[in-house]
């Protein structure tokens, strides 16, 4: 078995850590944690049907050549 690597500064007890905050979240806490995110910044996260990711991404294209 492999042995488990950290970034500098993390062990294994400061992951647990940190996954348990996250698993004790609520959904409102993971939908404001998303907005807070994104307020002031002008990109949008939103879901499409995954036959539109073709165009959606040739769109994208155009738009940061332009």
């Amino acid at each position: 078995m492999n042995e488990q690597r950290f970034p500098a500064g993390w062990d294994e007890q400061r992951v647990m850590r940190l996954l348990a905050e996250l698993d004790a979240r609520t959904e409102e806490e993971w939908v404001a944690a998303d907005e807070e995110e994104a307020d002031g910044r002008d990109q949008t996260v939103i879901t499409v049907p995954t036959a539109l990711l073709p165009e959606i991404r040739r769109l994208l294209a155009s738009h940061k050549t332009a």
